[in-house]
């Protein structure tokens, strides 16, 4: 019996601890989802499922009344959380503590998110959809890094290092996207308590307070007023991560690893891939807002992040890192095209439309989907093209903070 079981939970954990896994959970998730969305009889009651009142006479008014409101807007909040300790603890002790350091990834996240949104506003500017600019600015750090990490050593770990920087930055863009365009509804009084609350939470970090329950009452209060002010709560999340001390962030990443790439990534994905396709594919092929989103993803993306990359290099503003090339950076472009969680989340804030969202989510996933096959098979080409550098010693390994997070 004990035997059996060894069978079955070893492969289990070694599936945990595998860097690719989030990204093939998610996958996974996406496909079934979809899957259930279009079946004949089930799909409407399986779509409707997440969006039905569920908990309205329980919370009505205070609290999110839908499955999906919890989870975009809760489980979520926990996601950003994971996120702003991750950025926060890059800023102080990982690639992004020094300027020198920190100056290419910062510089190609900021070409990488600035021709995405310009892709997409030249062809809705002047559409009632214009407003869905920030949907392909993101680049999802479980799926690039998963699809780099089954290319092993034909990649410098370097570019993967450079890939994950990137991507962080690209997930702190995101957030102050949405901070600033993507609210609604303001109400002052809830604005106002959450400056208090958000002021508390600098000042306890100030004071350099130890007790972690007061960061997370704090927290949670500043939430509730988010939640009721007009900008998203998951902003929270982040002010929270910021706001904890360094001393304890490695603690809170080790054990929301797992929660959030196992639990509640799949279960946004499940949740806002419940997408019914439309009765023809032209509605998105011939639609500018898959025009705007798929382009934004697959040629913004790798456009914005190697020129940007190709000018600070050769003005001395920054140094390709350790043993790649420029053609690596053009692939790690390549891969920056993939979109999911933050795009997704983007769409649902961007547009109300049930239709609407699900041509732009339905232009994430093949805008993505084509970035990682290009990238993948670019990378691999090139890495038989001009052959693989022995990796140093050092350097035979992933570091433990490579394996894959958000973002």
């Amino acid at each position: 019996m004990v035997k059996h079981l060894h069978n079955i939970f070893t492969p289990l954990r070694n599936f945990l601890e595998d860097s690719r896994s989030a990204g093939v959970l998610l996958i996974i998730c996406t496909v079934c989802s979809l899957a259930m969305a279009n079946l004949p009889h089930l799909g409407a009651a399986y779509v409707n499922g997440w969006t039905r009142d569920a908990f309205g006479k329980f919370f009505a008014g205070h609290l999110p009344e839908t499955m999906v409101g919890w989870i975009n807007d809760v489980l979520m909040s926990l996601f950003f959380f994971f996120v702003g300790a991750e950025i926060k603890r890059e800023m102080l002790q990982g690639e992004l503590a020094s300027i020198r350091r920190s100056l290419l990834p910062v510089l190609a996240a900021l070409g990488g998110m600035l021709f995405p949104a310009l892709i997409y506003t030249l062809f809705n500017h002047d559409t009632f959809y214009h407003h869905g600019w920030g949907i392909p600015m993101a680049t999802d750090i479980a799926f690039s890094l998963g699809v780099l990490s089954l290319l092993g050593e034909r990649v410098p770990v370097q570019l993967k290092i450079f890939l994950m920087a990137l991507a962080i930055i690209d997930d702190l863009g995101a957030v102050v996207t949405i901070a600033l365009f993507y609210a609604s509804g303001m109400h002052a009084e809830y604005l106002w308590l959450s400056g208090g609350l958000l002021v508390s939470l600098i000042l306890c970090n100030v004071w350099r307070l130890k007790y972690a329950g007061v960061y997370f009452l704090l927290g949670a209060a500043l939430w509730w007023s988010l939640f009721h002010s007009g900008v998203h709560p998951t902003i929270a999340g982040v002010a929270l991560g910021f706001a904890l001390p360094l001393s304890r962030l490695e603690q809170v990443e080790h054990i929301l690893h797992k929660p959030v790439h196992f639990v509640i990534l799949p279960l946004f994905a499940l949740a806002n891939t419940a997408v019914i396709f439309p009765h023809s594919g032209q509605e998105i092929l011939h639609s500018t807002i898959s025009m705007g989103v798929m382009l934004g993803l697959f040629v913004g993306k790798p456009l914005g992040i190697f020129l940007a990359s190709y000018v600070a290099t050769r003005l001395g503003l920054a140094s390709l890192p350790s043993y790649t090339s420029y053609p690596q950076l053009l692939g790690a472009g390549m891969l920056g095209g993939i979109g999911f969680t933050m795009s997704i989340f983007t769409t649902s804030l961007a547009f109300h439309s049930a239709e609407v969202q699900a041509i732009a989510k339905l232009s994430i996933l093949l805008g993505s989907l084509g970035s990682a096959i290009i990238g993948y098979l670019y990378l691999y080409g090139l890495a038989r093209q001009t052959g693989t550098r022995p990796a140093e010693p050092a350097y035979q390994a992933i570091p433990e903070e490579l394996a894959v997070s958000v973002a």
